[in-house]
Order: C-alpha cells, then structure tokens, then sequence
C-alpha cells in the first residue's frame, strides 16, 4: 500500500498525477482548514502544501500522526518553524528547482518594464499606430550598459546575473555578506545598491527582517528612472509605498510577479500604466515542475524511510 500524503492545498493536475504513482494522496476541495480535516488525512504522516501558505500550530494538531511538512518549492515562510518544531515535526523545501524558471521571468519583467512591452501591446491593439515612428510612444534607454542590483544573491539571484550579463548589464548585488566566489560589485545596505543600480530585482528570502526591506527610502534612492522587479516574496515590498512612488514619478516602473495579497485584490496598482503585473508564476515551467516533484519524493521518502532529509529547513 502507498503511503499516505495529505495537500495542504489544491496542486496543478501534473503534479498531482505525478505524486499520484508514489503515494496515496489527500486532495482538499480547496485549502486544507484545521476545523475541517477530511477523515482520511488524520492518519497522513507528511503534509504538503506551498511554502507561503500559513501552516500554523492549529494545522498540525489536527493532523495527529504528522511528522513531516514538504513545502513545494524554495520558500516556506508561511510555515511556524516554533510550532514545528514544538511537536516534533521536520519541515523540508525543494530549493534550486526553479531557479532557472524564476530567474527567466525575472528578465522577463525586467524587459517588460523598461521597454513598456504591455503599453506598447495595448498602444497597438487599440488602432492608435497612425504613424512610423510613432510620436506617441517615447524613446527608452535599453538594457546594454545599465546596472543591474539584486537583493539576494543565492540560486536565483545568480542566474538572474548571469542572464543580465548575457544583455551586457553592470551587476551589483545586496545581501547578508559578500561572497568571495563572484566578482560583481557588493553593496552594504539596500538603499546603497539602489542608489547605484538602474534596474533592482529582488530575490531574498522571506524572512521577517526582509518584511518591507523595499519601502520610500529604497524607492527614493532607485530614482525616476529605476525599475523594481519582485519575483521573491510580496512582503518584502512595501506596496502603498510602491504605489506612491509610481503614482509620483518617483520610479519609472516596476514588473511584479508577487504581491502583499494573494490573489491580487482590487485596489490601485493594477489600474497604473507603469507595472506590469503578473499571478506568481515565475515557477510555472514544466522544467521546474519536475524538478520541484522529485525533491518532494526525495524528501517525502527519505522521511518515511528514517534517513536524513536531502533538503531539510532548520527548526
């Protein structure tokens, strides 16, 4: 018989048929709610669920035989580490899988803000091309030549580096410490490395001291012709602060494929000309998908095997 692995919450049909040859696997209709676990989950020795998804102490308690939280993906943030830890249960993640395909969209957003692809997209879908040129639509700078600044130089920030230096970008980078093995240029403080760069994307993780690590004084250093690029977390984002500083011209864009709410809710940024919006699919690429698949089973199975976890968070 396979073992038994509750969802925390609904997964893309790939992943589930994919999950489906090595386990017995609990779907919830939507999220997996303590109040309302379904019978069959309570015998469920491994949870997985997505790492952003809150996975408190509550949760745990009503899975009685859990001793294994497998988050899908590099994050998890949203799971109580205390509380894990406090009852015995491991916590593991599947870092790296989709370094590539984050990095990718990363660059993505990068283009789409600085060129304004989805203005220009709109410009002529709307029959406004009378003319060539067209007056209508300004002359940007490109790519080439310009400063790139990342916040979080680990697998995602250095493919995000190597790709900017494929557009033959200057590369600077902010984070906990230099690292001896690259030669881009390290900045101290935040405000430091936006002050220098045309161009800042973050990619930190989402720890409590990175919440609004990018607010007005950040943004005020980025300047009104600097691009903010998120594809880490939306909490390390100040977003009123954010929508200030586009409303006022205090940055000249921004391409976001994370948000403070998930989904995005109705309000004021989605209605600015100068973002590009995104649905946190940064990792939706069939290679990352299968990357992401075989760490959970490796961790899944070495669990419920009694060996070390290949990718376990310390508690």
């Amino acid at each position: 018989m396979k073992p038994l692995v509750a969802l925390g919450t609904r997964f893309r049909p790939r992943v589930v048929e994919s999950l489906s040859e090595r386990f017995t696997l609990v779907v919830p209709p939507d999220r997996l709610q303590p109040n309302a676990i379904p019978t069959e989950a309570r015998n469920a020795r491994a949870l997985l669920t997505l790492g952003a998804l809150p996975t408190g102490g509550d949760l745990m308690d009503a899975l009685p035989e859990l001793g294994l939280i497998a988050c899908y993906g590099t994050g998890y943030d949203g799971v109580d580490l205390e509380a894990a830890a406090a009852r015995g249960v491991l916590v593991s993640h599947s870092p790296g899988g989709n370094s590539s395909s984050v990095a990718d969209l990363a660059m993505a957003l990068v283009l789409a803000s600085a060129r304004r692809v989805v203005a220009s997209d709109r410009f002529v879908r709307e029959h406004r091309w009378r003319s060539h040129p067209s007056p209508e639509l300004p002359i940007v700078p490109g790519l080439t030549g310009r400063r790139l600044g990342i916040h979080g130089l680990g697998m995602v920030g250095m493919k995000v580096a190597a790709r900017a230096e494929a557009f033959e970008m200057e590369v600077g980078y902010h984070g906990r410490a230099p690292r001896a093995d690259v030669d881009h240029q390290f900045h101290p403080t935040l405000v430091g490395l936006a002050s220098w760069a045309d161009f800042l994307v973050i990619a930190a993780r989402a720890v409590p001291a990175n919440r609004h690590a990018v607010g007005a004084a950040v943004l005020e250093a980025l300047g009104p012709s600097g691009h903010l690029v998120n594809v880490a977390r939306g909490s390390l984002v100040d977003q009123a602060a954010l929508i200030a500083a586009l409303r006022a011209g205090t940055i000249a864009g921004a391409g976001l494929d994370v948000h403070e709410r998930e989904p995005l809710e109705p309000g004021e940024i989605e209605t600015l000309d100068n973002v590009v919006l995104t649905p946190h699919i940064a990792g939706a690429t069939e290679s990352a998908q299968v990357a992401a698949i075989a760490l959970v089973v490796a961790n899944v199975e070495a669990f419920l095997a009694g060996r070390p976890l290949p990718n376990r968070v310390p508690g």
